[in-house]
C-alpha cells in the first residue's frame, strides 16, 4: 500500500493505473476507521482492480463550537487497518495541500442542503460538497462508495454528481450496526458507558417506526410523535430532529404511499449522533 500525501503525486499513480486498464474504487474517509469504513473497502475491492482511501478531516464541514479539534485522529491505526484490506492506496492530505492560502471557491447543493442536519449545523453541507467534488476531481474514480447512516450526506453527493456531469458512480451501501442495533460511527467513542445505553434508542425508535408502518399507519405525525415519546424517556437524550421525508428530495412526507427515509438527529450528552432506515414501497 502506497501512502500519498501529495494530490499531484496521486493523479499520475491514477493515470498510470488507467493507462493499464484499471478500474479504480475510491472510499473518502474521516480516518477513525471502523468496521463500517471497512466494509466499504471490502466492497471496493471485491468490484474494482485499485482501491484508494483518503483520509483528510475536513475542516469545511465543521461550524463553530464543533468537534473538528477533538474528532479522532490516529493515522498509524488507520493505515494498518487500509493495510490488511488491501488498499491500494491511502491518500492522506494536508489542510494546506486541500485548502492553500488564498483558497475561496465552494460548492453548495442548494435546498437539499438546508433541511435535516443541514437546519442544524449551517454550512455543513458546503463544506461536505466542495470537498467530496474536490476528492472525485483529485482520485477520478470509476466508482465512489458511501455509507447509508449519512443518508443525507449521500443523498446530496448524488446530486451533486448528476448535476455537474462527473464520470463517477455513487454506490450506497447499508449501515452496519453493532449486535444491540447501534449504528457503527467514529463519534460512538465519545460515549460513557450509560450514554452508550441510552444511544440504543435511537434504533428502538426506527424499529417502532417500522412496525407501526407494517400495522398500517400512514400518518407520518402519529409515526414521528410515537419516536419522540420514546426517545424523551432517556434523560440524556436532546432530539434535534425525526422525519419522514422523500429518498430523493428530503421533502417531508404527510402520508406514506411509497418508499421514504426515516432521518434522526440527536445529542446524547454532549454527543450527536445520527440514524435513519428506509422503509416502504
Amino acid at each position: 500500500m502506497k501512502i500519498i500525501t501529495k494530490f499531484s503525486i496521486l493523479q499520475k499513480e491514477i493515470k498510470k493505473a488507467k493507462k493499464q486498464g484499471k478500474i479504480v474504487g475510491f472510499v473518502p474517509t474521516m480516518g477513525a476507521l471502523h468496521q463500517g469504513h471497512l466494509s466499504l473497502i471490502r466492497q471496493a475491492r471485491r468490484e474494482n482492480d485499485l482501491v484508494v482511501v483518503s483520509i483528510f478531516i475536513n475542516p469545511a464541514q465543521f461550524g463553530p463550537g464543533e468537534d473538528y479539534a477533538k474528532y479522532p485522529r490516529n493515522l498509524k491505526l488507520d493505515a494498518q487497518l487500509c493495510g490488511k484490506e488491501k488498499t491500494g492506496i491511502l491518500f492522506y492530505p494536508g489542510v494546506k495541500e486541500m485548502y492553500p492560502s488564498g483558497y475561496s471557491t465552494y460548492v453548495a447543493v442548494e435546498h437539499l442542503s438546508d433541511v435535516l442536519c443541514g437546519k442544524y449545523r449551517p454550512g455543513h453541507f458546503k463544506g461536505v460538497a466542495t470537498v467530496v467534488t474536490k476528492l472525485l476531481n483529485i482520485v477520478n474514480p470509476d466508482v465512489a462508495y458511501f455509507g447509508q447512516k449519512d443518508a443525507q450526506q449521500a443523498v446530496i453527493i448524488k446530486k451533486l454528481v448528476s448535476d455537474l456531469n462527473m464520470p463517477v458512480k455513487i454506490k450506497v451501501m447499508p449501515t452496519l450496526r453493532e449486535k444491540d442495533g447501534l449504528a457503527l460511527s467514529s463519534r460512538n467513542a465519545y460515549l460513557s458507558g450509560a450514554e452508550r445505553k441510552d444511544a440504543l434508542v435511537l434504533y428502538q425508535a426506527l424499529k417502532l417506526a417500522k412496525g407501526l408502518v407494517k400495522r398500517g399507519v400512514k400518518d407520518t405525525a402519529k409515526i414521528t410523535d410515537a419516536m419522540k415519546h420514546l426517545v424523551k424517556k432517556k434523560k440524556t437524550v436532546k432530539i434535534d430532529y425525526i422525519s419522514m421525508v422523500g429518498l430523493e428530495n428530503l421533502e417531508p412526507l404527510k402520508k406514506i404511499t411509497g418508499s421514504c427515509l426515516i432521518a434522526e438527529a440527536v445529542w446524547i450528552g454532549r454527543t450527536r449522533l445520527i440514524d435513519n432506515i428506509i422503509i416502504g414501497g
